[in-house]
């Protein structure tokens, strides 16, 4: 929203200001850059001329397909004989000398609306946005030395401006004509055909001069200056405004233009005197420094601490090697480890005592259990033996 400011100077030149005027209501209403952004590719599209290619392009030949069991493309094909173009593919796009795919006609819809009230909200808009210096400089406009933006000039020095050599004078007195310059030094030849088609130069814009007597003479002093404009303050438009849908124009006004916005646009109390039942747009928050907003005593009180904790997701662990994480899944694995523990270390105690006495010559006497097997497995042995004789001798 742009800054609400009581008055604006009224100026003859650099270092004279002749008066001052009351800030009309326009300046104040909210800027929506998605609006004009909207708005100006619609209206933007409604200059368009139709072109279409000939519908007989691409057709002018008798051709038909040689159809199936050739061994080539069922393409149509040139009839004849006794010339290269015989036997040529024809009419598909992939041909040469053919027609393009899906020829372009001239009741493609060209044309885009827009609502009125849509259009009237971009308006204001880009209207406001010319008042505020950061976005006219922000699209490169050289403003640096002006005295102050919203620029107004004295109807009495514009009545006299009749040539375009005073023209010049005043903006140079203005400190506006950096401005001009740089649209000058822009000039460029345009990339692609369209330097063929009478759009040879290309350029950027300088300031937007607006007016309200359309019998001035200053019409056609400013009119060849590079990258100047006119327009009348009752005939305003979003292509001018925001060239190219970017907001913050620079624009000279008259002073007598500058006076009349509050009868074209009406305020917030006041409606429109030419345009019915319109009011200006209000501002969803008045406020639109959402920083500010968040970090005011009002709404920090009444919020909830930052919570500084951060949750950190949990390191998968391998329970095969992880002891803490086995023990996690099987409670009972100490006392399985302990067990293993102890009977590990008696097995240990039992081999060293036995190692002990084969080293010091005594008999170790074995087990019960292993006395009866031995017993057992010699008596099975003679057994067999015996069996085996027999069996030989017989």
């Amino acid at each position: 929203m742009a800054t609400a400011r009581p008055l604006v100077g009224v100026h003859s030149d650099n270092k004279t200001q002749s008066g001052a005027v009351t800030l009309p209501g326009v300046f104040t209403a909210p800027i929506r850059s998605d609006i004009v952004k909207d708005v100006h590719s619609r209206m933007s599209k409604n200059k368009r001329q139709p072109y279409a290619v000939s519908k007989y392009a691409g057709h002018q030949t008798s051709a038909e397909s040689w159809g199936t069991g050739r061994a080539v493309a069922r393409i149509p094909r040139v009839s004849g004989g006794g010339t290269h173009r015989a036997g040529q593919g024809a009419f598909g796009n992939m041909c040469r000398k053919g027609r393009m795919f899906a020829p372009t006609k001239i009741w493609r819809r060209w044309h885009r609306k827009s609502n009125l009230n849509e259009r009237r909200y971009a308006m204001v808009s880009s209207l406001a946005a010319t008042a505020i210096p950061a976005l006219v400089m922000a699209r490169g406009h050289k403003i640096d030395n002006i005295v102050e933006v919203p620029l107004v000039v004295d109807n009495k020095v514009v009545d006299n401006i009749d040539k375009a050599s005073k023209a010049v004078a005043l903006l140079k007195a203005m400190n506006a004509y950096d401005d001009v310059l740089k649209s000058k030094d822009s000039l460029n030849t345009r990339a692609g055909k369209g330097k063929a088609r009478n759009r040879r130069y290309v350029s950027r814009r300088g300031p937007l001069v607006i007016y309200n007597q359309d019998n001035s003479p200053m019409l056609k002093a400013f009119r060849n200056l590079s990258g100047v404009e006119l327009c009348n303050v009752s005939r305003l438009n979003v292509l001018q405004l925001a060239p190219g849908g970017h907001l913050g124009r620079f624009v000279i006004w008259t002073k007598d233009a500058f006076e009349k916005l509050d009868s074209i646009y009406g305020t917030y109390t006041k409606v429109s005197q030419s345009k019915k039942n319109y009011r200006l747009p209000r501002p969803i928050i008045t406020n639109p420094d959402l920083n500010r907003i968040i970090d005011s005593q009002e709404i920090q009180s009444a919020i909830k601490p930052a919570q500084k904790t951060k949750s950190v997701a949990p390191k998968k662990q391998n329970p095969l090697v992880n002891r803490a994480a086995r023990l996690r899944l099987n409670p009972g694995y100490t006392a399985i480890v302990q067990r293993e523990k102890a009977a590990q270390a008696q097995r240990a105690q039992k081999k060293a005592a036995l190692v002990e006495q084969k080293r010091k010559g005594t008999k170790v006497a074995k087990k019960p259990k292993v006395v009866a097997k031995d017993k057992a497995r010699t008596k099975f042995l003679a057994k067999q033996q015996k069996e085996f004789v027999q069996f030989i001798n017989k």
